[in-house]
């Protein structure tokens, strides 16, 4: 049992599509759309966007008003940030269905039922929106060339460093 407290992870909507198989045995979303799932989920939890479940007494009301950007760190920032670029790169469309599966863990059977949708299409546009995603991350290029990677630290040499400054 995990020492911290949370979800299990093995029970997210997520995790469920991914290891549900179709009719020709291949899982239903790739391995970029799950990890590009994933990823946003940690970004949402970095960025401290997860609601608040108890009271909060930090807030009492004659304590000092901090709130807004005073109390997250640099890290929940560059988180939010993330998450905001990335439901941008999604569209208005679909970055609703990807937060609320993705972030918020809710089933696709609710999301139809909120949002009044016919049965079974929330699992579609979930899988082109998480297609998008993974692309915007760059998961969809994982086996293809390395072309744009960094391959060393260090400048290129020029003509006078090959042949030791001799001219």
């Amino acid at each position: 049992m995990s020492g911290r407290p949370g979800f299990n992870e093995e029970e997210t909507p997520l995790t469920r599509l991914a290891t549900r198989r179709g009719r020709g045995g291949e899982p239903f979303l790739s391995a970029a759309e799950a990890m590009a799932g994933e990823r946003i989920r940690a970004d949402f939890t970095r960025a401290q966007m997860t609601p608040s479940i108890g009271q909060r007494w930090d807030a009492m009301p004659r304590a000092p008003r901090h709130g807004g950007s005073h109390d997250l760190s640099d890290t929940a920032i560059d988180a939010k940030r993330r998450v905001s670029e990335a439901c941008t790169a999604i569209g208005p469309e679909l970055s609703g269905l990807v937060l609320d599966v993705c972030c918020f863990l809710k089933g696709l059977e609710t999301v139809e039922r909120e949002r009044q949708w016919p049965a079974r299409s929330a699992k579609l546009l979930l899988k082109t929106g998480l297609a998008i995603l993974a692309r915007h991350y760059g998961f969809d290029r994982e086996g293809q060339s390395r072309e744009g990677r960094i391959r060393r630290w260090r400048a290129p040499k020029d003509a006078a460093d090959e042949d030791g400054g001799r001219a």
